[in-house]
């Protein structure tokens, strides 16, 4: 029967007990109710109380009458379940010897809990499975747990044979299944199925499938490349896939169809069954239609950045050192340019040129803009294919700026002569150093604009358009709307009181100001109070410095024991430790196919771990594959690599990994993962990647990205994402803070300088979280206030600026709205934050979170200035994640720690592999920790909490990373590995 794709451990645990029942399954399930001991009351013998106490509490842990009785329950239960009735438990085995008690018991418990059999609801758990199976992309074991937990809920008895309920969710997930693709195959139409179908074809002369063609993404970007882009955005949305009405259909399904499309090879979709081989490529090719464009504009982006900008400012530089070589004469030629400045009589039209030659004189952005005009040819062969395939819409601040753009394609492909008249209604646009190379070419007829200039004018304001979110794409998902994305309406009417409640935040601000304003008061009198005993802080030229805070005095006796914890932790390969973690967590039931089935796989998890050490590592397939090992082979690790590993399932392990730490004694010492801090670990990429960067500091000459993690006080990673190059971390913080992969939601988040920012602030605050980034030097901070004439003594230098909380308050709703939105996952902070400032230009909406910011982050730098304790959790924090870095650095150690990936959904793979690496080494030396803690005070060594909170788990010179990749599993039965100093523990 259909039982193989459950775990042994839902097959062990299915109507048992499994393991000792802890003390809140106790209270739970069998702390006897005043209907039960109503019940109890009318029974005479001790062995009858005795056992229908423990069937009651059985059915409803268990969901099944146990078949016999008090003898197949845990000696704790009926020890819990005897003092209730005050009958000694040893009288259990007496409740047999009448066999028909235990069924008249179960029919009058039957009775008194209203429970039915599952015969007679089948239907019901029919149509909750079908239900599920539907809206959600759950495999099978996930399901089987649902329908038990629905079941228990339910008061439906649990079936028998495990295979009855097994086979019941073959069923339904086939039914449901067939009537997804039924669904949206009939959708699709004869004509588009034979479209998408030709799709899977290998043009004659062609090495690849048309489908293989238009799902792969660029690596470059140029001129050329941009137009192929294009070109393929005009190609997918030629299919007419976009245009295919797909409700009732939910978009979690219709992402798992294109995930699974974008995944397996050609020869795969072409062997599928007819209507889920149309409903697999339309879903593909839908998607395909977005990240088209996304891959489009982020040519273009880099396009303008790196390759135009970046250009003509390196040729612009080079042509002011040969005009002038010396200072001497750069300094004469300022001279005679503020001369003829000086002398000039008033403005007219007459006199421009000699303003022209002002503003040669003066504005060293001419040299690099004049340079830019030069690549006008790069431009002009894509702009109007850019306008046709991209439906670019704009909010009234990038309106001028489309219709800017509009009338730029257009002449970019006339040969009419445009003058001054033809450009009024731009005029406002074409400003600095744009005037005198739109309006004054000396190589064109008076009266004349320079088309060339116009142009990559009206490009350069579409590109900042875009970053700002002012323009922005229909169909795109990284260029759309964010404004589209809050919630609003009927939607932002259901989720507002879960957000205010959850926030702790109310519709009007006025009483939450006023707290705020007594508590940034209350802040600076306690600063001012204590600045007499607080010897760290000086001030020196009027200038705040405060002293770096030495090293933490240690507990007695902590060298001692810190070294005896070491010597114990066993040495071990890091594939011995992978495999381990994955048997003694159940790792591997995370790891899903992009189908949606878990895995029939013989020692799926050896495969699994292989994958582990070739991705983190960095080291490839080459050294981990053996073909006389099944789980080694290179066709079997292909396998599971394309079908398992990816984003989603690699979140859900490192969930597991978090959560199982957590429940180890020794993590409580190091903190409660209330506190996290994320920042970024830099990593070369010496191959054509888009979604990289330059930066010299980093990457050399080379390109780069950044993984930008997330780790709490536990030292468990929770959260992280790849930015391209090294953008500011502020950019992305709260995006890495809102979409953690589990743990705790950290209330304060920790960073370094480079994240500060007023308007990051007022994000993180009305979130919910305290944001502390650590301050570099407090001489150049600026303070806020909010009373003007307060008088703050040596901090009023310092504190001049005031806070507008009127900005606040006429922003107030909408800013409710954003942190709902934010909170509950609808929009990304990072388009937000680019929406709401750049560019040195700053929304309403901005300067009303700028101002909010403002006063949280005072907040927090007074009590940086007052509070050793609160600059040392900083400095802790900060450091364990540096840490975690120089292990990241010792695992991906192959191909000197360069990453060679092309694509951004490879970086993200890897590095997230990475990151369950991080935390697999992480989680098994927690437990050795506690483990030889625990072995250590038994033998009556002191071992305190407080030492206890100094040792790490972030420790390697006990694990080899190289040279050996053997996968031998651990003995579980027998207890922990030993220790290496030659003790032993069995817990």
């Amino acid at each position: 029967m259909p039982v193989d794709f459950l775990s042994d451990e839902q097959v062990a645990r299915y109507r048992r007990f499994r393991g000792e029942v802890s003390a809140a399954e106790l209270e739970q399930f069998f702390r006897l109710d005043v209907k039960a001991l109503e019940v109890l009351a009318g029974k005479r013998r001790p062995a009858a109380k005795l056992g229908w106490g423990g069937r009651w509490g059985t059915v409803r842990m268990l969901g099944t009458f146990l078949a016999d009785g008090p003898l197949d329950v845990p000696s704790e239960v009926m020890e819990f379940v005897a003092a209730q009735l005050d009958v000694d438990p040893a009288c259990a085995p007496e409740y047999l010897t009448r066999p028909k008690t235990a069924y008249e018991h179960a029919w009058e418990i039957r009775d008194l809990l209203q429970l039915v059999e599952f015969s007679k609801h089948e239907y019901e758990v029919r149509d909750y499975l079908a239900a599920r199976v539907w809206s959600t992309v759950e495999g099978p074991r996930a399901l089987f747990d649902r329908a038990v937990v629905h079941m228990l809920g339910a008061g439906i008895l649990l079936p028998a044979g495990i295979t009855t309920l097994t086979r019941l969710i073959s069923e339904v997930r086939g039914r449901e299944s067939a009537r997804l693709y039924r669904t949206l195959a009939e959708r699709a139409g004869p004509q588009l199925r034979s479209a998408l179908a030709g799709l899977l074809q290998v043009p004659e002369g062609g090495r690849v499938s048309e489908l293989e063609r238009l799902r792969t993404p660029p690596r470059k970007a140029s001129g050329r490349v941009m137009t192929a882009e294009l070109l393929r955005v005009a190609e997918i949305g030629a299919l007419g896939a976009g245009a295919v009405p797909v409700e009732p259909v939910p978009a979690v399904k219709m992402a798992a169809l294109a995930r699974y499309g974008l995944a397996s090879k050609a020869p795969t979709l072409r062997d599928l069954e007819g209507d889920r081989q149309a409903a697999t490529l339309l879903a593909t090719v839908r998607h395909l239609g977005g990240s088209s464009i996304d891959d489009a504009l982020d040519v273009l982006d880099v396009l303008i950045t790196s390759n135009l900008l970046a250009r003509a400012e390196r040729a612009g530089k080079a042509e002011q050192l040969r005009t002038f070589p010396k200072l001497r004469k750069a300094a004469r030629t300022m001279a005679s340019a503020v001369e003829v400045l000086m002398s000039a009589p008033e403005a007219t039209a007459d006199r421009l040129v000699s303003l022209v030659e002002v503003w040669k004189a003066i504005d060293a952005a001419a040299e690099w803009r004049a340079e830019l005009v030069k690549r006008y040819r790069t431009v002009q062969g894509f702009i109007e294919l850019l306008l046709e395939v991209i439906g670019f819409r704009a909010v009234e601040a990038g309106a001028d700026v489309l219709a800017m753009v509009r009338e730029a394609a257009t002449m970019a492909k006339s040969r009419r002569r445009y003058g001054p008249g033809d450009m009024s209604r731009h005029d406002h646009l074409i400003t600095g150093s744009w005037r005198p190379l739109v309006y004054r070419n000396p190589d064109l007829p008076p009266g004349q604009i320079d088309k060339a200039a116009f142009v990559l004018c009206a490009v350069m304001h579409l590109h900042q358009a875009l970053r700002r979110r002012d323009v922005f794409a229909e169909g795109s998902d990284r260029w759309s709307d964010p404004r589209a994305r809050l919630l609003e309406g009927k939607a932002w009417e259901q989720a507002r009181a879960k957000v205010l409640t959850s926030l702790e935040l109310e519709s009007e601000p006025a009483a939450h100001l006023a707290e705020l304003a007594n508590a940034l008061e209350g802040a600076y009198v306690r600063v001012l109070d204590g600045l007499g005993a607080n010897t760290a802080v000086q001030f020196t030229g009027g200038r705040l410095r405060v002293e770096k805070l030495g090293a933490a005095e240690e507990p007695p006796l902590m060298k001692e024991f810190r070294t005896l914890v070491d010597a114990m932790l066993p040495r071990v390969d890091f594939p011995e430790l992978l495999l381990e973690v994955f048997d003694r967590t159940g790792l591997s039931a995370d790891f899903t196919h992009i189908s949606g089935a878990d895995s029939p796989m013989e020692d799926f998890a050896t495969s699994l771990c292989a994958l582990v050490v070739a991705e983190a590592c960095n080291v490839g397939l080459v050294p981990i594959e053996k073909p006389n090992v099944p789980a080694l082979t290179r066709a079997r690790l292909l396998q599971v690599d394309q079908g398992y590993l990816r984003a989603e399932t690699i979140a859900a392990a490192n969930a597991r990994l978090i959560s199982a730490q957590a429940d180890l004694d020794i993590v409580g010492t190091w903190g409660g993962g209330h506190i996290a801090s994320a920042d970024g670990l830099r990593f070369v990429v010496p191959v054509q990647n888009l979604h990289t960067g330059h930066n010299p500091i980093y990457f050399g000459r080379q390109r780069g990205a950044t993984w930008l993690n997330v780790v709490n006080d536990q030292v468990m990673g929770i959260g992280g994402l790849v930015v391209p190059g090294t953008l500011r971390d502020s950019l992305f913080i709260l995006d890495a803070i809102c979409y953690l992969d589990g743990g705790r939601k950290p209330e304060t988040v920790v960073t370094d300088t480079a994240s500060y920012s007023d308007i990051v602030s007022g994000l993180f605050a009305i979130c919910g979280y305290q944001f502390s980034p650590r301050i570099a030097d407090l001489g150049d901070t600026r303070l806020w206030r909010i009373n003007a004439r307060a008088v703050y003594g040596p901090l009023d230098h310092m504190s001049r600026h005031v806070i507008r909380l009127d900005r606040i308050r006429a922003h107030w709703g909408d800013m409710l709205r954003v942190a709902g939105s934010l909170t509950m996952g609808t929009v990304r902070a990072y388009d937000l934050i680019r929406m709401l400032s750049a560019d040195g230009r700053t929304t309403g909406l901005g300067e009303a979170f700028a101002h909010y910011g403002r006063i949280f982050k005072t907040l927090h730098l007074l009590q940086y200035i007052s509070d050793s304790g609160y600059r040392r959790m900083i400095g802790t924090q900060l450091n364990v994640q540096e840490a975690r870095h120089r292990l990241a650095r010792k695992i991906a150690f192959g191909n000197r720690g360069q990453l060679r990936q092309r694509y951004r959904e490879g970086m993200e793979d890897q590095l997230g592999t990475l990151g369950l690496a991080l935390n697999a080494v992480v989680w098994w030396n927690s437990l050795y920790l506690d483990a030889a803690v625990k072995h250590l005070r038994a033998q009556g060594f002191p071992a305190t909490d407080d030492m206890c909170a100094r040792l790490s788990p972030i420790q390697y010179d006990h694990i080899n990373f190289l040279g050996r990749y053997a996968f031998t599993r651990a003995d579980l039965a027998a207890g922990l590995r030993p220790f290496h100093a030659g003790l032993d523990t069995q817990g």
